[in-house]
């Protein structure tokens, strides 16, 4: 049986039905109307020169424009073709079409001038000027009026769209403030319309920009905003300070309006100035300080061709640390981390934006001493950011052992690691928690610290083979879970500190909390109303913190300056106010009281330490405070002891007696002793930046 086949129907081809295009039939009827008018027009100049009187018009001037008509009639369409007058599509017409217009009309007039002239008659002056004139505004008028009429019907249809449009105050008048106007002005831009500019420059005050005025400076915003009934505030000055976008902004939130800004000056330079280029304004926006500067050439010859390891790599400072690193073409970079979501997940973003990069992702817990050796052994690293930590106040002062075990048992295990491996350089990111601690996370940070500076001094004191491995297995008791004896090295090793405070964003910040609150209505939890803190952004800490590397020499706590502090009451109500919302109207901040170990200020130096300037100044070298090294190792096993055998009640006693600077949350005075402390520390820094 034969098979049947379908062909599938033909869909016809409208276009090639066509015997004109839609331009063509346009073209058509331009060269019907130019005829008329290269012709009319000097009709009508002979016509006015005679008081538009017919029967006055002499009949040698008469002949002369009937017998030349045809000749200019035939060049005029000839020119006009050649001047692509047929061809533009005059919806889009601009500047081009207007030069091509005038410049076919002149061409055309000296021609009719010397044509007519030679050949038949010698007209009067006042012919040959109308003639031109005439002839150059109606061959425009159809032309430019198409496009004309399609922007009236286009202003009107947005006109009528402009009812559910944003109302947008923009505050900058100058390049990028015109081409955020200039872009929110095209025909699809129709979400926000744009009442008024506000600008410092008093010149400009009482002017237009395309039709909106420049009402005032910063002091009119809060009078323009309730006049037009403002819905967004848009600041497009690029190129000002961070204290001056600062200054606006605290004015701007108080309007209650969305807050939009544009991210830098590079996209004024790049000519990226479009109103889809605003972003929210950030927290950081408001901190109102110059960003943190590092000299990148310095970190590249640190890190380039070094095989580096970042413990807790997955984190918020160890995964922006692994970022920077991989811009700076080291030899291999190994991410350590217990939790295997956040390793996984950095490891991706690495190898997508950077596809050559030598890569290892482990899994693992610096609690471990067998598994960290195994990595410093196998992969040898010449460099090592150790970040892994518990950080979170609360929840270690109700796991007190869990902290002690990971964050100063840790710390002590990969640094014995690093050490009996060759490793070059070992830098702890430390915390402005680890001064004078109120709670037992800043005082296991300061355990952190007294390590780092216990294994210096027995390096530089030839002793290094004082430093045993901390074990708590009977089997482990020969050093055979680390594979070899203190004999069997010479330690090579800088091991240095870098201390800074909150990190905007990071996990466990407070900024995450309040914007889940906020989103959910409130009430904002703030602990108390006089709570202050250091904030940087997590790129900052990062970078300074490799920078703070280059720089070690061995025993250093580097201290990062961070500016002025922050009450936490002012960023939750400023967090409030990006949000369109008013603090204590729209969403309630509630005053929950300290939390267990929490105090109200935080200091970046102890009394005690003197303060040391860097090449970078923002980075300082606070002066090591003496202590019993051997001692302290002694008693550091005793405190190992104690948390893996889980005594939660003896564990604060053991840390007070190790940590002379701890005084636990609750105790008489300490309060008093942190605001002190504070007050001494801005001192000190002040003379250092004198200095």
């Amino acid at each position: 049986m034969k098979k049947q086949t379908f062909a599938a129907p033909r869909t016809p081809n409208k276009k090639a039905a066509r015997l004109f295009e839609h331009w063509q039939l346009i073209a058509v009827f331009l060269i019907l109307y130019d005829l008329t008018v290269v012709t009319g027009s000097y009709f009508l100049a002979l016509w006015l020169r005679y008081d538009c009187r017919f029967s006055m018009i002499h009949w040698e001037y008469m002949l002369a424009w009937l017998k030349f008509a045809p000749i200019y009639a035939a060049v005029s369409i000839l020119v006009f073709w050649r001047a692509h007058l047929y061809q533009s599509m005059w919806r889009f017409a601009s500047y081009v079409e207007l030069e091509r217009i005038a410049i076919s009309s002149l061409i055309l007039g000296i021609f009719h001038i010397l044509g007519i002239t030679l050949l038949f008659e010698r007209m009067p002056i006042t012919y040959y000027i109308l003639g031109i004139v005439i002839q150059f505004l109606l061959t425009l008028a159809v032309r430019f009026g198409y496009r004309f009429i399609l922007l009236e019907r286009g202003k009107r249809a947005k006109t009528m769209l402009n009812a559910a449009a944003s109302r947008v105050m923009l505050i900058g008048a100058g390049s990028a403030g015109q081409m955020i106007l200039r872009d929110l002005h095209e025909t699809d831009k129709i979400s926000d319309r744009v009442m008024c500019i506000i600008d410092d420059n008093s010149n400009k005050w009482g002017r237009y920009i395309d039709g909106v005025p420049i009402v005032g400076g910063r002091d009119d915003i809060l009078l323009n905003a309730e006049k037009y009934k403002i819905e967004k505030i848009f600041l497009a000055i690029p190129s000002s300070s961070p204290t001056q976008r600062r200054d606006i902004l605290d004015i701007c939130k108080e309007t209650g309006c969305e807050l939009k800004i544009l991210p830098g000056v590079y996209e004024l330079v790049k000519g990226n100035i479009t109103a889809n280029a605003m972003k929210d304004v950030a927290v950081e926006d408001l901190l109102g300080r110059e960003p943190v500067k590092v000299n990148m050439d310095e970190i590249y010859q640190f890190i380039s061709g070094k095989t580096i390891l970042v413990t807790g790599g997955g984190g918020s400072i160890g995964s922006e640390l692994c970022r920077q690193i991989a811009k700076h073409n080291p030899k291999q970079l190994i991410v350590f981390d217990i939790y295997e979501n956040n390793a996984h997940a950095i490891g991706l973003e690495l190898k997508d934006k950077h596809p050559d990069l030598n890569l290892e992702v482990l899994i693992g817990s610096v609690r471990d001493s067998r598994r960290i050796n195994q990595v410093f052994a196998k992969y040898k690293p010449d460099v090592v950011y150790h970040a892994a930590a518990h950080k979170h106040v609360p929840l270690m002062e109700d796991s007190p052992c869990e902290s002690i075990k990971n964050n100063a048992i840790g710390t002590y295990k990969t640094a014995y690691a690093a050490m009996v491996n060759g490793c070059k350089r070992f830098v702890l990111i430390s915390t402005d928690k680890a001064v004078n601690p109120t709670n037992i996370m800043g005082a296991s940070k300061r355990l952190c610290e007294m390590i780092i500076q216990s294994f210096d001094r027995k390096i530089r004191d030839g002793k290094s083979a004082d430093l045993s491995p901390l074990f708590t297995h009977t089997e482990d008791a020969d050093g055979n879970m680390l594979g070899m004896t203190p004999a069997d090295f010479k330690p090579v090793t800088d091991f240095v500190a870098v201390r800074f405070g909150n990190v905007l964003g990071s996990n466990g910040s407070v900024i995450p909390r309040f914007k889940e609150q906020i989103a959910k209505g409130g009430p904002v939890t703030v602990t108390h109303p006089d709570i202050i803190r250091y904030f940087m952004t997590i790129p900052e800490a990062a970078s300074l913190v490799l920078q703070a590397g280059t720089y070690a020499d061995g025993g250093e706590i580097f201290v990062l300056d961070m500016g002025s502090p922050v009450k936490i009451d002012t960023l939750a109500r400023n967090l409030i106010r990006l949000s369109g919302l008013k603090p204590d109207v729209d969403i309630k901040i509630s005053y929950t009281g300290l939390r267990p170990g929490e105090k109200l200020f935080e200091e970046k130096l102890m009394s005690e330490e003197g303060m040391r300037t860097t090449p970078n100044r923002l980075i300082h070298i606070g002066s090591p405070i003496p202590f019993e090294t051997d001692e302290f190792l002694q008693q550091l096993q005793q405190l190992m002891c104690a948390a893996y055998d889980g005594q939660d009640a003896k564990i604060r006693d053991l840390v007070g007696s190790v940590v002379p600077t701890y005084h636990p949350a609750g105790e008489h005075g300490s309060e008093d002793k942190g605001e002190a402390y504070a007050q001494q520390m801005e001192q000190v820094r002040q003379k250092a930046l004198v200095h």
